[in-house]
């Protein structure tokens, strides 16, 4: 039955913006107060909005009077990413009321350099110099326009914006030479991205992790497995070791490139050498077999490397407990779960949700119950996406009554259930005779929408 619950109408609040405090909002952002952050992130989403929507968002922006400020402008950049044209409007309209800063310019610079605008992208760079002759962008800009650049297939420009870095008083270090040998890899100029990585060395630069995974990808991604392996063995030779083992950046590139039986091959000959992979590597490798089916694969190499001591971390747990619940496989998850606990990972709703709906496909409801009990027994409250995926689930297995006593435990535990569920319960409530209860529900629907 149903727990009784007294279903109480709070007062309602507004949640909209009124210009009024809009005036005040210079010392939003060194306070700490959760109404007054609301209000700030509030006023951001309503600019956003206007800016993306307005047809004259000049003048609808005027009208709200607005204290115009760095992180202001920062903000709604930021959320405008994907409208360049937009962003640019509302920058240019910023800056009759401040004067912007590196910051603001660079985000601005990226959003267009994404987009393709890159005409308004170098004219911005140019008022950019004209505001402060002593100006410099920050080589995470470089290095994301030379990437946009080679994947528009436009080498000769990257080229160009990798020669220009003085000019731009950016230093070329290693990630700048990253994003160029990228933008080779995607035009398949191999040679050239090679030696790209001989100046870089003879400029007295240490190639990273980066360095060697663009170069492995791109051959890989082109069939040129051996070109792959030779190029790391020279640099091995020359004294110049990748952070990470060659064949963990080959099954990688193998795994990026879509060869899944030769990067299984690759694993499974290490294993028997008395190898194991590295952690990110097993986890990209298990991801990527997982997604195509082969859960049972991933579950035997979990164990034979973990009899070699390979330490599994969460995220290999969160990809292998999803996988195995999904397949029917509710034992084995089990196994997985202790496993992590053993491991000395502290377990979190994403890792009992998928157990839990696997038992409810199965038909275990009673066996789902108890295990979510367990679950919050354990201190392990449930999140709102577990409340709504087990409401969901007793409802496609018509459990209804159960389905309602979840919908009230999870308003009692603050979490504001989606409309879908109170539609499924009271439906079924309804098609069941039980018009008491889903009349109740109704009321808490109410309530809850109301507050």
């Amino acid at each position: 039955m149903l727990r009784r619950t007294k279903l109480f109408i709070l007062p309602k609040t507004t949640a909209t913006v009124t210009l009024q405090p809009l005036r005040h909002l210079k010392t939003l952002a060194s306070t700490s107060t959760n109404n007054t952050k609301d209000a700030y992130f509030a006023l951001i989403h309503h600019i956003t909005n206007i800016v993306r929507r307005d047809f004259y968002p000049e003048r609808t922006l005027n009208k709200l009077n607005v204290p115009v400020t760095s992180e202001l402008v920062f903000r709604v950049l930021r959320a405008c990413s994907r409208s360049p044209t937009e962003s640019l409007r509302f920058f240019n309209w910023s800056r009759a009321y401040y004067t912007p800063t590196s910051i603001e310019y660079e985000e601005l610079i990226k959003i267009l350099a994404k987009s393709k605008r890159y005409s308004s992208m170098w004219k911005l760079i140019t008022q950019m110099k004209d505001q402060n002759p002593q100006f410099s962008i920050s080589s995470e800009t470089v290095r994301s326009i030379i990437e946009e650049y080679g994947r528009s297939g436009l080498i000769d420009q990257a080229v160009e914006v990798f020669n220009q870095c003085n000019s731009l008083n950016c230093e070329q270090n290693v990630d700048i030479y990253n994003s160029l040998l990228f933008a080779l890899c995607e035009v398949k100029l191999f040679h050239g991205a090679y030696a790209l990585v001989r100046r870089l060395i003879r400029k007295g630069l240490a190639p990273n992790k980066t360095t060697y995974s663009v170069l492995v990808n791109g051959w890989c991604s082109n069939g040129k497995f051996k070109e792959a392996q030779l190029f790391l063995e020279e640099m091995s030779k020359k004294g110049f070791n990748p952070p990470v083992r060659g064949r963990d950046l080959l099954i990688e590139g193998l795994l990026n490139a879509g060869y899944f039986e030769s990067a299984k091959e690759m694993v499974f000959k290490m294993s028997k050498e008395g190898f194991v992979p590295d952690v990110n590597t097993f986890n990209c490798l298990i991801e990527a077999i997982c997604n195509s089916g082969k859960v049972d694969f991933c579950v035997d190499m979990y164990y034979s490397l973990r009899k070699l001591g390979f330490c599994p971390d969460i995220n290999s747990y969160k990809i292998l407990i999803p996988a195995v619940s999904k397949v029917g496989k509710i034992d084995e998850a089990f196994k997985l779960l202790n496993n992590s606990i053993e491991d000395g990972h502290k377990p979190f709703p994403g890792l009992y949700a998928p157990i839990i709906k696997g038992m409810c496909r199965r038909g275990q409801f009673d066996d789902a119950f108890c295990f979510f009990g367990e679950m919050k027994v354990k201190g392990h409250p449930p999140n709102r996406p577990v409340y709504t995926m087990l409401i969901t689930m007793c409802g496609r297995g018509g459990k209804y009554v159960e389905a309602a006593n979840y919908l009230v435990e999870m308003t009692e535990m603050g979490l504001t259930p989606i409309s879908r569920c109170f539609d499924m319960v009271t439906d079924g409530l309804k098609n069941c005779g039980k018009h008491d209860l889903a009349k109740r529900i109704e009321q808490l629907e109410v309530s809850v929408c109301s507050v």
